[in-house]
């Protein structure tokens, strides 16, 4: 089982660098084994990899699966603190889908996880999402300066 570890460890690591080569992620034998690396390394629980294999199956996945599975690692990897996951989320909730109305109340959620875990730019979309409301979510005075003051805090203006 170490060994197996060890191993997702060392092909995920590689996935990793050959995915900044344009020549392997369009290569039709290299990309799905860079996938299968990926998808090994996000099953060992590794919140870093989970974050990774969600945006990439989010934004270049094809297909409604593959978009669904995405979201499924995001949520696993914004919920165990990964900030770029939450902030993701967030901005998937407020746009909606297909399959998925916008939901306001969703996105503020995610966006108070990634706030916490220190995005620079979830609390800003917090605040302007409490000072004009959204689907399901009235505008509300008393969040939005509860947010001001979290980032007068965070930007060291407090």
């Amino acid at each position: 089982m170490l060994f197996a570890k060890l191993r997702a460890q060392i092909g995920y690591a590689i996935a990793r660098k050959l995915f900044n080569q344009r020549w392997a992620v369009e290569n039709k034998r290299v990309w799905p084994w860079m996938q299968e690396r990926f998808a090994r390394m996000s099953s060992y629980d590794d919140v870093s990899a989970r974050a990774f294999y969600g945006h990439v199956l989010l934004h270049r996945g094809q297909g409604l699966g593959a978009k669904n599975e995405g979201l499924r690692l995001l949520r696993l990897a914004a919920e165990a603190g990964d900030a770029k996951s939450a902030y993701q989320l967030g901005l998937y909730s407020l746009k909606g889908a297909i399959n998925q109305p916008a939901d306001a109340l969703q996105a503020a959620h995610w966006w108070e996880l990634a706030g916490r875990a220190g995005h620079p730019l979830a609390l800003r979309r917090l605040l302007e999402l409490y000072e004009q409301g959204g689907p399901q979510l009235p505008a509300s005075v008393e969040d939005a300066q509860r947010i001001k003051q979290q980032l007068a805090i965070t930007q060291g203006l407090a």
